[in-house]
């Protein structure tokens, strides 16, 4: 698995994001039985740089906790057939390494900051629901609908408790 990792603020956090990215992206991967190595893009931001992102992307003018931005599209979610026949997605493989291109997650770090005092848990627990959280959209997850939401939650449950982080731990 390729982490493509940016932190564009001056924020440090007290664990290592990217380590705990890694982590959360792997048991992500394992849980919906990718049978790919993938590649995924990490932007830690801010309020004003997610607020210009959504405004810009999804005609949504406030920020946000985080953004997650597909680049396959799953006939129904955690599918990865016909990823490799070369007449529908010749372009799901990244040419260089052979990984299947995943996606962009955008996280404001501000976000993360204040909802994990809103919900009396860690930061570290905050930014790793938030990576699992845009890891199920990357892989064809949605919550639109109240079942999709169910099984959604469901997943990211699934994927702390692999990683290791609950909402009552102190990491």
């Amino acid at each position: 698995m390729t982490l493509n990792f940016e932190n564009e603020t001056d924020h440090t956090f007290e664990f290592d994001p990217e380590e705990v990215a890694k982590a959360v992206i792997e048991a992500s991967l394992d849980d919906v039985k990718c049978p790919y190595e993938a590649e995924v893009s990490l932007l830690i931001t801010d309020n004003d740089g997610i607020h210009e992102m959504n405004r810009n992307f999804r005609k949504i003018d406030k920020e946000t906790d985080v953004l997650s931005f597909p680049l396959q599209d799953y006939g129904k979610p955690g599918d990865f057939s016909g990823f490799e026949d070369p007449g529908i997605r010749s372009d799901a493989f990244d040419p260089d390494s052979g990984e299947l291109l995943l996606g962009d997650i955008v996280i404001n770090k501000d976000r993360v900051i204040s909802q994990a005092k809103e919900y009396g848990h860690s930061e570290k627990r905050e930014f790793a629901f938030l990576v699992a959280h845009s890891m199920l959209h990357l892989t064809g997850f949605d919550h639109m609908e109240e079942g999709e939401r169910l099984v959604m939650e469901e997943e990211q449950r699934k994927i702390m408790d692999m990683v290791g982080i609950s909402r009552d731990s102190s990491d």
